[in-house]
């Protein structure tokens, strides 16, 4: 049995939900509409009516794993939950989420989504002072520095955790007493507020607040959305209610612009923005693009399904039409048999079917988000030549992706990018793929799309600008490459406004 496909994964989704008597029901509920962030393992941890904890998690998808049964056996009046894919630590039970302990503070839960980049030497550390790890991820890490904390308060050991770890991370944690949700100081990763008004059986009125990766996950519980949890910020939710606490040395903004071209839900909204509208944004800005390499096609089609809001604009802006091409399969699940009998492209031809009548004999603006490894975006173009188009013009809705993530995608390492350093030749790229022409987004248009400011972003994917010196990675990388040209991130001081100066040799 073996995995498809060679797009980006993102690492995890994470949820909560305090002071709602079905609140292992509506986690799982949020956990489902987050399941595109994660289908590697789920689990959920709620606060029964007693005031004890009670968990579940195991390996696959949130249908999977959370019967009925199991819900009734998690029935309380808060919980948090989490899916994973995993960037740091194997795919296997011992890495679900979330983690939950039982130590002289009490009892805790935790669900993580990021990556931290200093968390080999804190670990080495732990290890060495005789701290017993259970687990290989960095989630892990943080408890540990929880647990050993001075500090008794979750807001405090928790505070004191974080500080001592360098990188990305939304998380939320779970107490008898409180829910507590943090984003690290630059806001990597996304993470937002909301809540739910109910009834009592006298009538009475409360409401339950709510924590999510993306705004998508309220819709299916009939919350509302209050806001995004700021850089830095820490939300603690208890029986009194909501307040918030800034306890981060400020430092500049850096969100993840990869969540507007890939990761998130098209119907999230992100730092003020429907992700829908900055793809198609992105799509017409693609379009201006291939104008000006007197690039017109008959049809433009997209790889469905992240692609296709990028491929209406891209054909709205170009006067092209857009048309279903490429018909996708939702129900090949994580992995797949290939017969004995070997049949080229199994894989790609599982997950998608070309329509016939749409490209044959026309010139075909294919539409895609990304390309890293390029394997698959060789076999589209295949599938679609085969299929009868005259010629296939791959258009690719962001930046090419010249360098690794250390912040929670689970590209880290070069030799798996098309087109990092050593293989920027774009021609190069074009004719391993087999495509006619290939036209990549320009970062310029891509923080344009956004409408937000540019410096507000990390794009580190692109240009190797990197905000939080990932000096855990740089050995191995050294050892992936023979590359001279790698960045001494030991030697990178924080600049007066708390933010790494980074790296940036000038990559598209």
């Amino acid at each position: 049995m073996r995995a498809f496909g060679d797009a980006p994964r993102e690492k995890c989704g994470v949820f909560g939900i305090y002071g709602h008597p079905e609140s292992a029901v509506f986690t799982y509920l949020g956990l489902y509409a987050l399941q595109h962030r994660g289908q590697e393992s789920a689990g959920i941890c709620s606060r029964l009516a007693d005031g004890s904890m009670r968990f579940h998690r195991d390996m696959g998808t949130v249908a999977e794993i959370f019967p009925e049964r199991e819900l009734r056996r998690l029935k309380g009046d808060a919980a948090v939950g989490h899916v994973r894919y995993s960037t740091t630590g194997a795919s296997r039970l011992l890495n679900a989420q979330p983690i939950y302990v039982e130590f002289a503070k009490g009892h805790l839960a935790v669900a993580h989504n990021g990556n931290l980049v200093n968390a080999d030497q804190i670990r080495k550390r732990l290890e060495g002072e005789g701290s017993i790890f259970t687990s290989t991820t960095d989630s892990e890490v943080m408890v540990h520095l929880m647990a050993r904390s001075p500090e008794k308060a979750p807001e405090d050991f928790i505070g004191d955790a974080l500080r001592q770890t360098h990188g990305s991370y939304s998380l939320v944690a779970l107490t008898p007493d409180c829910m507590v949700a943090v984003r690290d100081p630059r806001g990597i990763r996304p993470m937002c507020l909301g809540s739910r008004m109910w009834t009592d059986d006298d009538g009475r009125e409360h409401k339950a607040w709510i924590v999510s990766s993306e705004s998508c996950a309220f819709g299916v519980i009939d919350a509302d959305y209050e806001r995004e949890i700021e850089p830095g910020e820490m939300v603690v939710i208890d029986d009194a209610g909501l307040r918030s606490v800034f306890p981060f040395p400020p430092h500049r903004e850096a969100f993840c612009v990869f969540e507007y071209v890939y990761f998130a839900r098209p119907d999230s909204i992100i730092r003020g923005k429907m992700v829908y509208d900055v793809r198609k944004e992105l799509g017409r800005r693609l379009a201006g693009q291939l104008a000006d390499r007197g690039v017109r096609g008959d049809v433009v089609i997209s790889v469905p399904d992240s692609s296709n809001p990028a491929a209406l604009g891209l054909a709205q802006a170009s006067g092209v039409p857009y048309e279903l091409g490429l018909i996708r399969s939702h129900y090949i699940g994580r992995t797949f048999i290939e017969p004995k009998q070997q049949i080229r492209d199994f894989g790609a031809k599982l997950k998608y079917n070309p329509v016939g009548s749409t490209l044959e004999g026309r010139e075909v603006v294919c539409v895609d988000d990304s390309i890293v490894r390029g394997t698959t975006a060789r076999k589209i173009v295949k599938m679609i030549k085969h299929a009868g188009a005259a010629k296939v013009h791959l258009a690719v809705s962001c930046p090419p992706w010249r360098y690794p993530c250390y912040y929670g995608i689970d590209v880290s390492n070069y030799t798996e990018l098309i087109a990092n350093e050593v293989q920027s030749d774009l021609e190069r790229i074009r004719g391993y793929i087999g495509c006619d022409t290939l036209t990549y987004l320009s970062l310029d248009n891509l923080l344009e799309a956004t409408g937000l400011h540019r410096q507000s972003f990390c794009h580190a994917c692109f240009d190797g600008s990197y905000r939080v010196p990932p000096v855990d990675f740089v050995a191995e990388a050294r050892k992936q490459l023979d590359f001279t040209g790698l960045p001494d991130f030991s030697s990178i001081e924080d600049d007066d406004d708390g933010d790494y100066g980074g790296y940036t040799d000038g990559g598209s």
